[in-house]
């Protein structure tokens, strides 16, 4: 994607200003309700503008679309494999089914039949709900593995850290020391959008890009599903979840100990404090720190951006240059809505951040995105089905020395 450097550059000048403005309210020795206002203000002058950014550096998620498969998902959702060669129907993973028992139908003038307008208006307005894209190794840092087949997937971990070179007598024996290896075995669990249901009416008089319309939706179905199993899912007939993996790995966790130290005020149960970002960041390996980052709820992100350290440094840094991220105590962050969010709602025991090297968490894929057009099933009724199906699993590789860490609030 295109777009103007000094656009951007400017834009970023812009948002680094508004953050020195939120800063100095910080600082101000009595805070005021107005300067939690004039806070509250710059800081959403940099939400504002770091979105602006995004989009001119072509981060948004929703915008990825490969251009060839936008064009062949057209044709194939308005008629089928009718106009599809075999090799853009393997490009697609797509088939033709007739029999089904899924889901319930819409196209009517009280489901998706409000695509067809009896007037000018043509504009659908889509609610939209931000979802971590764990599976983009450009955003979450996890490793994703393609693979043509489902078939297990083992892969071998070796911790050989406790061995040391010692020093041998002239002539002296070499005592033998074996190293040891394992494995994490990856399956493939599938997945599904749900089936949707459409008129032939719909799919001929739509005034809106139906085929782009719900090739999103699927993707956006799939987006959030792979979140919550990435990150909570507990191993068990589904993918193994960062938190499930991150505990059972044997780390020795973090506890926080609150935001009292930054702010006088914060308890231990439910803030963060600069003290407990330091003492996270040091509970992983320096090996592992090299390519670390944190990883967070949005709501856990806007408590930290009102903090500052004992030497009056903002915990939260906009990037400057062009296609730099923001920092958190120095290092990236990944925004990950189904992590639990620091507040009056957690308690004592809940992981509120991680930290360390997601290179070590492997996602395991089976090919692309297939998407099913049931054309007969529901030819009686003027419909066509449309349902999509995924295969992942996902788990830690932790040979032992524990690259990723937790934060788990004081009881």
């Amino acid at each position: 994607m295109h777009y103007n450097f000094w656009q951007i550059q400017a834009l970023r000048q812009q948002r680094a200003a508004a953050h020195s403005q939120a800063v100095a309210m910080l600082k101000t020795p009595t805070q005021t309700s107005e300067t939690k206002q004039k806070f509250n203000r710059a800081m959403e002058d940099v939400t504002r503008l770091g979105s602006q950014i995004d989009q001119l550096e072509g981060r948004s998620v929703s915008d990825r679309i490969d251009p060839v498969k936008e064009e062949l998902f057209n044709r194939y959702i308005r008629w089928g494999t009718k106009y599809l060669s075999e090799a853009e129907q393997r490009s697609m993973e797509v088939r033709d089914l007739a029999e089904g028992n899924l889901g319930a139908h819409i196209g009517t003038y009280s489901g998706l039949g409000y695509f067809v307008p009896t007037g000018f208006r043509d504009v659908l307005e889509q609610a939209t709900k931000y979802f971590c894209p764990l599976a983009d190794p450009a955003v979450s840092g996890c490793t994703v593995i393609e693979t043509e087949s489902g078939q297990p997937l083992p892969m071998p971990t070796s911790n050989d850290t406790a061995q040391v070179a010692t020093i041998v007598g002239e002539a002296q024996p070499v005592a033998e020391e074996d190293i040891t290896a394992s494995q994490v075995v990856f399956g493939a669990y599938k997945l599904s959008s749900g089936l949707v249901k459409v008129s032939i009416e719909l799919l001929q008089d739509s005034a809106f890009d139906i085929d782009q319309w719900l090739g999103k939706r699927f993707g956006e179905r799939l987006g959030r599903g792979l979140e919550a199993y990435f990150t909570t899912g507990n191993g068990s007939s589904q993918p193994t979840g960062l938190l499930t993996a991150i505990e059972a790995s044997g780390v020795n966790q973090v506890v926080s100990v609150g935001s009292s130290a930054n702010d006088g005020v914060g308890a231990k149960n439910n803030t963060i404090g600069s003290i407990d970002l330091v003492n996270l960041e040091h509970g992983v390996d320096p090996s592992y720190r090299q390519n670390a980052r944190y990883m967070l709820h949005d709501l856990t992100l806007a408590s930290l951006q009102s903090l500052l350290d004992k030497y009056g440094h903002p915990l939260w840094t906009p990037g400057m240059a062009n296609n730099a991220p923001d920092m958190l105590n120095g290092y990236p962050y990944v925004i990950n809505q189904s992590m639990p969010a620091i507040g009056s709602g957690v308690s004592g025991g809940d992981i509120t951040m991680i930290f360390g090297d997601f290179s070590k968490y492997i996602i395991r894929k089976v090919k692309d995105l297939s998407v099913m057009r049931l054309n007969e099933l529901y030819a009686v009724n003027g419909q066509v089905g449309f349902v999509s199906f995924a295969r992942y699993d996902a788990n830690l590789l932790d040979a032992g020395t524990h690259p990723l860490n937790i934060l788990v609030q004081h009881s």
